[in-house]
């Protein structure tokens, strides 16, 4: 007898290639963002940038990204809110993360759909790390 339940559509973890392909993305994206000058004008977040070290602060995306898009790990990190709120991230610092979210996402050739879900991913973080004014 054939099955014809639906064949599950692959996570968005398993579309981005898994932990390996997803943390070379992150590699990138983090050096991008970690010497971003418009991110490290705000003297909160250069001082942050340069008292985690990379390494990992990029396992924890790496663990983060994965976790948020189906993988099989789990985020051990504090919560968005918890490791932002002092840095007092503003509007056009959140524009200019994203736009290194962009040319990272360009670099690699993410497809527009995955793209799109990841930046959803990402956009949902907004409220928990920058702050009102």
């Amino acid at each position: 007898m054939p099955d014809n339940a639906p064949e599950a559509l692959p996570s968005l973890y398993e579309r981005l290639g898994g932990v390996y392909a997803i943390a070379v993305v992150v590699d990138d994206f983090i050096d991008r963002v970690m010497a971003d000058p418009r991110l490290n004008a705000n003297p909160k977040v250069d001082e942050a940038h340069h008292k985690v070290p990379p390494a990992g602060f990029k396992y924890l995306v790496t663990e983060q990204v994965c976790w948020a898009t189906g993988g099989p790990q789990k985020y051990t990190g504090r919560s968005m809110r918890d490791s932002h709120a002092h840095l007092d991230i503003t509007a056009a610092e959140w524009e200019a993360f994203i736009d290194d979210f962009h040319q990272t996402m360009n670099k690699f050739g993410v497809p527009d759909r995955e793209r799109g879900e990841l930046l959803a991913i990402v956009q949902s973080t907004r409220g928990d790390i920058v702050i009102a004014k």
